[in-house]
C-alpha cells in the first residue's frame, strides 16, 4: 500500500484518486475548489481544500512523507507548474504531473516533475492505433518500438499449433495468451491449437506486427 497525495480534482485527478483508493492505497486529495473537495471525500482517504500554489499550504501537508505526489492540475499552466515545483522544493519523494501539451511537459520536467502523464496525447495515440484498424482490438505501447496487441487469430492459422507455424522464428512476435469470450489461457504451449473463434495477445516489434497481421 502506498500513500499518495492528489492536488487537482478534476476528471483526470478524480478517477486517478478513486481508482488508487479502490486498490486500497491511501489517498489524501486537494483541490480549491470546495465542490469537489466534497464530493471526493467518500471516495478517498481524506481530502482538504487548498491551493497547491499557496506555500505555506505545501509545507503543511508533510509531502515528503508520501510515496508518490500527483500534481494532476492540467488546465491553468502556471499553477500546475507552481505547484510541482513546491512539491519539489518541500522533499517530495516522486512527482508525477499531469501535462496538457508538449511544451507543459518539457516545464514540468524542468520544475521537478519526475515523470509526466499526458492523457489527452496517450488516449488519442491509443485510439489511433485501436479504431484505425479493423484488426486491433487493444494496444499496449512498451516502447516506440514494441507493442502488446490484442488481434483476431489469422484466418491461416486456425486449426495450426504454435510449433507448426513457427510463430517466433519466421515473424519474430510472443503469443503472451489467447482469449474466447472472457476467458484466457496465459503463456499458451507449443502444441497449443489455435481456433477462428478467439483472439491473440501478442508481443513484438511494431513492424513485425503491423507486417504479419495487416494492421
Amino acid at each position: 500500500m502506498k500513500s499518495v497525495l492528489i492536488i487537482g480534482l478534476g476528471r483526470f485527478g478524480r478517477h486517478m484518486a478513486l481508482k488508487l483508493h479502490d486498490g486500497h492505497h491511501d489517498v489524501l486529495a486537494v483541490d480549491a475548489d470546495e465542490a469537489r473537495v466534497n464530493a471526493a471525500l467518500p471516495l478517498v482517504t481524506n481530502a482538504e481544500i487548498g491551493n497547491g500554489r499557496n506555500e505555506q499550504f505545501i509545507a503543511s501537508l508533510g509531502v515528503r512523507n508520501f510515496d508518490m505526489c500527483v500534481c494532476a492540475i492540467g488546465d491553468d499552466f502556471q499553477s500546475s507548474l507552481e505547484t510541482t515545483a513546491l512539491l519539489k522544493q518541500y522533499g517530495a519523494p516522486f512527482v508525477l504531473a499531469r501535462a496538457s501539451s508538449g511544451i507543459h511537459a518539457k516545464f514540468l520536467l524542468r520544475n521537478g516533475a519526475d515523470n509526466i502523464v499526458y492523457p489527452e496525447k496517450e488516449t488519442g495515440e491509443w485510439a489511433a492505433v485501436r479504431y484505425g484498424s479493423d484488426n486491433v482490438f487493444d494496444f499496449i505501447a512498451l516502447t516506440p518500438e514494441y507493442s502488446i496487441y490484442e488481434t483476431p487469430v489469422p484466418k491461416s492459422w486456425a486449426g495450426k499449433t504454435i510449433l507448426a507455424l513457427e510463430v517466433r522464428r519466421k515473424h519474430g512476435v510472443s503469443i503472451l495468451a489467447t482469449k474466447r469470450g472472457t476467458d484466457i489461457n496465459t503463456a499458451p504451449t507449443p502444441d497449443y491449437v489455435f481456433s477462428a473463434d478467439e483472439t491473440l495477445v501478442i508481443l513484438g516489434k511494431n513492424t513485425d506486427i503491423k507486417k504479419l497481421f495487416g494492421i
